[in-house]
This record gives structure tokens, C-alpha cells and sequence, in this order.
């Protein structure tokens, strides 16, 4: 197994949504206090020291949690037609959307946690 370096991230943010197809409550508009759990890795380290700076991390996160704060997720693309607003596709949204932002080939988003409630979580990873 090869050693690797890894930091985490977390976000918050509110947000309303409903899924399509599902017979039960979470068919009707409803909301979250979603936490987004963010873990980047790499095998090696930058000239000071770091994987990644956690500002920079951050930052691109923060892009997507002000797309989805305080909207319903349902009118947003991609979740507007048929992708569903589900924790678990909220999470690898994430996943893909802040790998395109980080320029450092040293370093992916390797995992992604969506947190309906405390105790509803929803991962995407890759290897």
C-alpha cells in the first residue's frame, strides 16, 4: 500500500430539496443543514512544507457551498432535470467540480462525505 499525505476540509450550508421517484416524506420540498466533509491526498509535499493550502482548498469549496446556499438544489443544474439532489450525488458534485479546480497535479479530492443530518452521511471516493 503506498503512503500518502491527506487534509480534510469541512463546509456547511443550507439548502431545500426533494427527491424525484422516491415514494415517502423525502418526496416533498424539505431542507438540511448539509456539512460537506472534503479529503484531498498526495504522495509528496510542496517546496514548504504542504499538500495543499487549506485556504486554496476552501475557497473552492466555497464556490459550490454559494451556489447551493439557501437555494433549492432541485432549480439548480445539474440537479434541475434528471440528476437527483441525493446526498450521495451532492457528494461526488463536489468531488468532481473541486477536482477541476485544483491546478496541482501533486494532489486530488479523493473523498467526499454529505452529511443530511448527523447521522446521514453519504460518501463518493476514488482511488
Amino acid at each position: 500500500m503506498a503512503a500518502f499525505f491527506e487534509v480534510m476540509i469541512e463546509r456547511n450550508f443550507s439548502s431545500a430539496h426533494q427527491l424525484r421517484g422516491y415514494k415517502g416524506k423525502c418526496e416533498n420540498l424539505h431542507g438540511h443543514n448539509y456539512k460537506i466533509e472534503i479529503f484531498a491526498r498526495g504522495e509528496e509535499l510542496n517546496n514548504i512544507g504542504l499538500l495543499i493550502d487549506f485556504g486554496d482548498l476552501k475557497s473552492a469549496a466555497d464556490e459550490i457551498v454559494k451556489y447551493l446556499d439557501h437555494r433549492n438544489i432541485n432549480e439548480l443544474p445539474p440537479f434541475d432535470e434528471e440528476l437527483n439532489p441525493s446526498a450521495e450525488n451532492l457528494a461526488r458534485y463536489f468531488l468532481e467540480y473541486l477536482n477541476t479546480r485544483i491546478a496541482d497535479e501533486r494532489v486530488k479530492v479523493h473523498k467526499v462525505r454529505c452529511y443530511e443530518t448527523p447521522t446521514s452521511v453519504a460518501t463518493y471516493q476514488i482511488d
